[in-house]
């Protein structure tokens, strides 16, 4: 293990590097998914509830892994052969796995988040935006400037907890050769034969970003229970 730690510690470090970015462009363009279908799911609108809900239904209902190739392999082929759409727009589309992964993780987290901010602004009382309308808002206004921030801070703590299972989520990605963590383990295995070692320490390292991020999420919903 200690041969390991010597020669490839710096690689893992920076495959971690890579883990903890795609994981944050991931969760960052999951919460924008996430507000609008959120929103979307909330309004006194069929159409949008509909759309709202076959986007998570769809998403949900996709093992990350098949998603994954979907969007490296299959919507590649899709825009360049099946459609033919790179001959009448002349781009040809060819995704790198950082631009597939992160699309990947963010359509996969924007749906997961979705749900908690659908939740979040139900869980508030209905009277705050009646009372925000009572006072000249629009609906829009009312939602952004009354409802929404009392909602997003009920949700800290759940987005927190989010960005955990993100971060884990990027394992996945491995099988479109992205440098994250796993991906790097994989090659060091191959050039050690050094299966136990290898994982130990890459479990390791999980394991102390995980616990460091489990704590942030409670400290958070501490300081927001006493904000209370």
């Amino acid at each position: 293990m200690v041969r390991i730690i010597e020669t490839y510690g710096q690689m893992l470090t920076v495959a971690m590097g890579h883990t903890l970015l795609l994981a944050l462009w991931g969760l960052l363009f999951g919460c924008i998914l996430g507000i609008v279908f959120g929103l979307m799911s909330v309004v006194d609108n069929k159409i949008s509830r509909t759309v709202s809900a076959i986007y998570v239904n769809l998403i949900r209902g996709v093992p990350m892994i098949v998603l994954a190739y979907f969007v490296y392999f299959g919507f590649p082929l899709l825009w360049n052969n099946i459609l033919n759409l790179d001959s009448l727009w002349g781009v040809k589309l060819v995704l790198s796995p950082l631009t597939a992964g992160t699309i990947c993780l963010a359509l996969n987290c924007g749906a997961y988040m979705s749900e908690i901010i659908r939740a979040g602004i139900q869980a508030i009382d209905p009277g705050q935006m009646e009372a925000a309308r009572s006072l000249g808002l629009s609906y829009w206004r009312s939602m952004f400037r009354v409802v929404l921030p009392q909602a997003i801070k009920n949700m800290i703590p759940s987005i927190v907890n989010q960005f955990i299972i993100t971060l884990k989520d990027t394992s996945i990605l491995s099988v479109i050769g992205f440098p994250e963590l796993v991906n790097t383990a994989k090659n060091v295995v191959a050039s050690t034969f050094l299966s136990f070692q290898t994982w130990g320490i890459v479990a390791v390292m999980y394991l102390v970003v995980i616990l460091a991020l489990q704590q942030v999420a409670k400290a958070l919903e501490r300081r927001l229970n006493r904000g209370r």
